[in-house]
């Protein structure tokens, strides 16, 4: 907008803008609300951990019937723990942050008084788990580890120290205090989880010659890790370990990467039977636990069942994410599959699911979540026997995959008819590079977001839902400033100003770069979905089915090129009043559908609350049963009309 023009709206616009950066702003809040710390707090958090694992591991053998079997030793086990005691202080508040540093002072003074070492590995494991919970730190590989990537690190920088075999007895090793590690030590090793070998390499011990390897990557440094644990299994417990882990023993204890790299063997082994064994086959194997992970509907009544422990422990925060896990990381990845043949009973699930949450945030009797969760499974049941009646036939699979397309990608049809017919009906045809760059930068990072969630690391339930809450809100805070842009140029005397102010000159570059900014996200945000549909639907019709699935896709992008084709070839048409009036008017829709959808999205991520309402559900239109939902919503269509308001004040 020129100066003219600004000169002519001062309050209004001023007004318009002050709104939309609050919008923004607000937008940017929410999505920063999950206590996580900051990266300079994680590495303090990580540290802790690491600390607290060499404790776990080192004061027993260092201090035994009270008495102290190295000075040296047992003064660094002192000052790791007060350190830890330190670090804690300075991190952030948590949940529980007043109980971990009341552990912290135990755990100090249990040293200072030389108490047994069991007591003191077992008050230092609970505090490494309660941390790692309370600051949300990644304690698992992201990817499967590559153990003969680790095999070639640990020969070109670890062997010189440590030995070929890993024994401690590397040529370099004599005189370095104290001396490497023997990784074939039974009394240390087995009391030395993946994470924990993970953090040594990453962090390094401070004080002597094992420095941190911070210049390899993550997987580099998970590959080494796993290749380190695995150096004492020998091959007869491998495999031991494979035969027991393909009759089903230890999978309902490695359901995922974190609880094997987090479980020190020690712990394992106490759990009895053949997991110990197991436990060493799937160091060397990993990839065995990506392949057995369990069924969606099977995860999600296992973290259910954990979820009502939790909460009758009276832990409502692990409770709490544990039934936002129930969904996220289960139910929603089976979510499309289920719309294709139950549509009702998907929407059924949700919000239960949904009250469920509200139930364990409001705390709700113990009784009154077990009834919940019962109601939850009764209808988790029904599902899997519609899931379970075989793929969907050739024809159901092509309508289903029509239907995702054309549903998903209409609202983006109809954000970028309208701003293209705009520019084409004001002939200001130097804004369509703007907005193809938008349309064309969203294609293209929505097929790396697939590349990389197929091929190179699983994307989280909450991570899906924070990138979709995000870009819907902030795709509605841009879609009301250039709708209220529009229709403040509805009448022939504004228009003619504008074509006046403008006639030796572009449009704006903050409403150019608007315009691209909504070609982007309302692109990127319906393919972010239509991945996750697809990739669903592509599993469940099997290879006859796959296709129909391609049939489907090809005729919903021809429908939905027709439409956005006769989208602009009609708006083009109107009178320039009744066409910006139009486009302004759809415009505000779509920006309160997003932001229905969006706040949806962050209340599945558990980021909002939710408290349910005695309303409809109309997912089009972004219409969720939820106070928060609703009100944003109410409250975007009272800004939409004090828009309306102050534009014909302006008029008149």
């Amino acid at each position: 907008m020129n100066r003219s023009v600004r000169r002519a709206l001062p309050g209004n616009a001023l007004l318009l803008r002050a709104c939309m950066l609050l919008f923004i702003v607000a937008c940017m809040v929410v999505i920063s609300m999950p206590a996580v710390a900051a990266p300079s707090d994680n590495e303090k958090a990580q540290t802790v951990v690491h600390m607290l694992d060499y404790i776990g591991v080192d004061y027993p053998e260092f201090v035994q019937d009270g008495k102290v079997m190295n000075a040296e030793e047992y003064q660094e086990q002192r000052e790791f723990a007060t350190q830890s005691l330190m670090l804690l202080e300075q991190l952030p508040a948590a949940a529980g942050h007043a109980a971990l540093l009341n552990d912290a002072r135990q755990l100090l003074a249990k040293i200072d008084a030389k108490a047994a070492g069991s007591e003191v590995s077992a008050l230092s494991g609970k505090l490494r788990a309660d941390i790692i919970r309370a600051y949300k730190l990644s304690v698992a590989p992201r990817q499967t580890p590559d153990l003969a990537q680790g095999a070639r690190l640990f020969a070109a920088q670890c062997a010189a120290c440590h030995g070929a075999q890993g024994r401690g007895d590397g040529p370099l090793a004599k005189g370095l205090e104290p001396s490497p590690s023997d990784f074939h030590d039974e009394a240390r090793m087995t009391q030395r989880s993946l994470y924990g070998l993970y953090n040594t390499i990453s962090l390094g011990v401070g004080g002597t010659p094992m420095r941190a390897f911070s210049e390899f990557s993550e997987a580099d440094r998970w590959a080494l890790a796993f290749f380190v644990g695995s150096l004492r299994s020998g091959d007869d417990s491998v495999a031991k370990g494979e035969a027991a882990w393909r009759q089903g023993d230890g999978k309902t204890l490695f359901t995922g990467m974190q609880p094997l790299v987090t479980l020190a063997p020690n712990e394992v082994a106490d759990k009895g039977g053949n997991l110990d064994a197991v436990r060493a086959y799937l160091t060397r194997h990993p990839d065995a636990v990506q392949a057995a992970r369990p069924a969606p509907l099977d995860f999600t009544r296992a973290k259910l069942e954990e979820t009502e422990r939790a909460y009758r422990t009276g832990d409502r925060e692990a409770a709490r994410q544990l039934a936002i896990a129930a969904y996220l990381e289960g139910f929603e990845l089976v979510e499309s599959a289920l719309d294709n043949v139950d549509a009702p009973l998907r929407t059924d699930i949700e919000r239960e699911m949904m009250a469920l949450r509200a139930a364990v945030g409001d705390g709700k009797p113990a009784d009154t979540i077990a009834e919940q969760v019962k109601r939850v499974n009764a209808l988790l049941e029904r599902a899997e026997e519609k899931l379970s009646r075989g793929n969907l036939s050739p024809t159901a699979a092509f309508v289903s995959s029509l239907l995702i397309l054309l549903r998903e990608g209409l609202e983006a049809i109809l954000v970028l008819s309208a701003i293209t017919a705009f520019v084409v009906k004001t002939g200001r045809r130097d804004a369509l590079p703007y907005i193809h760059a938008g349309w064309m930068g969203a294609v293209a990072l929505g097929v790396v977001t697939w590349l990389v969630a197929r091929y190179v690391l699983r994307i989280s339930g909450a991570n899906r839902e924070l990138t979709e809450g995000f870009t819907a809100l902030l795709a509605a805070a841009m879609l009301l400033y250039v709708g209220y842009w529009l229709h403040s140029r509805s009448n022939a005397q504004a228009w003619q100003s504008f074509i006046r102010n403008h006639v030796n000159s572009a449009l704006g570059k903050r409403t150019l770069w608007a315009m691209a900014g909504i070609s982007f996200l309302a692109v990127y945000r319906e393919l972010f979905e239509v991945i996750l549909f697809y990739e669903t639907l592509w599993a469940q019709v099997g290879a006859d089915g796959q296709g129909a699935v391609i049939g489907g896709i090809v005729a919903a992008a021809i429908l939905l090129v027709l439409l956005g084709g006769g989208i602009l070839r009609y708006s083009v048409r109107l009178p320039i009043g009744p066409f910006f009036a139009a486009t302004s008017g759809l415009l505000a829709l779509m920006a309160i559908v997003f932001v229905g959808n969006g706040v949806a999205a962050l209340q599945e991520a558990g980021v909002l609350p939710s408290t349910l309402v005695n309303f409809f559900t109309l997912p089009l239109l972004g219409i969720h049963p939820t106070s928060q939902g609703l009100s944003l919503q109410a409250a975007t269509l009272l800004l939409v009309i004090t828009g309306l308001w102050l534009n014909r004040r302006k008029g008149a």
